[in-house]
């Protein structure tokens, strides 16, 4: 990576309270950056040789240990904890905790929600891992097959479109719960994956999340035409 001046000020680390610099071996600095460095006195120092395995910032910094206010992007990149991946990845650990307790508390929809909480761990790797979702098949149904049983409940329970009431059973109310968990975690997603004009970096990761939240439709309808 070739740092700029502004780079270099943006990155400045303190060690043994002095001002220091730390620069990669396979890293460099612009003619400006150097300069700075040089006037400011700031020590330019090499991670490797004190014997640190270092981290990097998401805008190229290094650090030598890892901030408290900082977590893992990926295996060697720190950001912020209020980082918009960050946020993502906790929205959807919290709808994997409210589905667990879900399963607990009905084991007739147990197998259902673990198809859930599966593909859920799965986008979580592929944003880690910058891996692609791949196709979304949830209880046996297919995206296109999703699309017609969430749109024409009539069709194929007999019942209309409905919204929740508390007159409903617990399992359609927490059904439910965890949908609206699921929209929370979408609108998380595409912060976290949007690019400065808002087009979506990871449609396939919104995809799903959306197909979630209509199997968990599906899965209310079948509870409400019983």
């Amino acid at each position: 990576m070739l740092y700029t001046k502004e780079q270099v000020r943006d990155n400045i680390r303190n060690r043994q309270g002095k001002r220091v610099f730390y620069l990669r071996k396979e890293d460099c600095l612009t003619a400006e950056a150097r300069d700075y460095l040089r006037e400011q006195r700031i020590e330019i120092l090499s991670p490797e040789e004190i014997g640190k395995n270092p981290y990097r910032g998401e805008n190229g910094g290094i650090f030598t240990e890892k901030p408290e206010h900082m977590t893992h992007l990926n295996a060697e990149i720190l950001v912020p904890k209020n980082h918009p991946r960050i946020r993502f990845r906790g929205s959807v650990d919290a709808l994997e905790a409210e589905i667990l307790l879900c399963q607990k508390s009905y084991p007739a929809l147990s197998d259902h929600l673990q198809e859930l909480l599966e593909l859920l761990r799965r986008l979580i790797r592929c944003d880690v891992l910058d891996e692609p979702v791949g196709e979304v098949k949830l209880c046996g149904l297919s995206q296109q097959e999703q699309r017609k049983r969430s749109h024409f409940p009539q069709e194929y329970y007999g019942i209309p479109h409905f919204m929740p009431s508390g007159a409903d059973s617990q399992e359609i109310l927490h059904l439910n719960r965890l949908r609206a968990l699921t929209r929370q975690a979408e609108i998380t997603a595409l912060d976290a994956f949007s690019d400065r004009w808002g087009n979506p970096t990871r449609p396939d990761i919104l995809q799903a999340l959306n197909r979630l939240s209509s199997m968990l439709y599906i899965l209310m309808l079948q509870q409400k035409a019983k």
